[in-house]
C-alpha cells in the first residue's frame, strides 16, 4: 500500500509517496515518468515517512542542504537501484557525469564495461527525484540533458545549489520535456 501527500513548490507542484518502510516517489505532477512505479490504488494521508520528506523539502527549497535523508525505498531494476545509490551520494552543491557514474559501475563490477547511455536511461527513472539528486548529472561535454522534471527546473535546481557552471548548456534537442 501506498500513501501519497502534495507538496507545494516553487517550482511547482510534487507527489510524494511512501510505503512500509521509505519514501518511494517524488515527482514534480506531469513530469516524465510520472508516478510510474505507484500502486494504482493509493490512500493520500499524511505518514511519519511523508512528514520526513516534507521537512527535508522545507529545508532544501529555503535554499540549505538538509542534514538528514528521510528512509528511501526504491522500487527499480537491480540495475537501477545500483544507480540511484551513487545518485545519492552525490554531494549538494556539486555535479557529476553519467560517464562518471558509469566509471564507478564498471569498478564494482570488476572492470565489466558499463554505458552511459544505460546510466543515463537509469537516470531518467529516479522515481524519488531531489532527494535522489538527478538533477546532479550532466553529460560529459557540460550538456544539461535528461532531466525527467525538465531542463527548465534543472537549470534552477542546479541554480539554487549553486552548482551552475558556466560551461553548462542547454542541448539543441533533449532527451526532457
Amino acid at each position: 500500500m501506498h500513501y501519497t501527500s502534495h507538496y507545494s513548490s516553487p517550482l511547482g507542484e510534487i507527489l510524494l509517496a511512501a510505503a512500509g518502510e521509505g519514501i518511494t516517489g517524488l515527482w514534480f505532477v506531469g513530469q516524465k515518468y510520472f508516478a510510474h512505479n505507484l500502486d494504482e490504488e493509493t490512500v493520500e494521508e499524511e505518514t511519519p515517512l511523508l512528514t520526513r520528506a516534507r521537512d527535508w523539502l522545507d529545508v532544501y527549497f529555503s535554499g540549505k542542504e538538509p542534514d538528514f535523508t528521510p528512509p528511501l525505498h526504491f522500487l527499480g531494476t537491480p540495475f537501477q537501484n545500483e544507480v540511484w545509490k551513487i545518485l545519492a551520494t552525490i554531494p549538494y552543491g556539486t555535479t557529476m557525469t553519467y560517464g562518471q557514474i558509469a566509471m564507478i559501475l564498471a569498478k564494482r563490477r570488476g572492470g565489466r564495461c558499463v554505458s552511459a547511455q544505460a546510466v543515463g536511461g537509469a537516470v531518467g527513472r529516479n522515481e524519488i527525484s531531489l532527494i535522489v539528486p538527478c538533477h546532479r548529472v550532466v553529460g560529459t561535454s557540460g550538456s544539461l540533458t535528461g532531466y525527467a522534471g525538465g531542463i527548465a527546473k534543472k537549470v534552477e535546481l542546479l541554480t539554487m545549489e549553486k552548482a551552475m557552471r558556466r560551461e553548462f548548456f542547454i542541448p539543441a534537442a533533449s532527451s526532457a520535456f
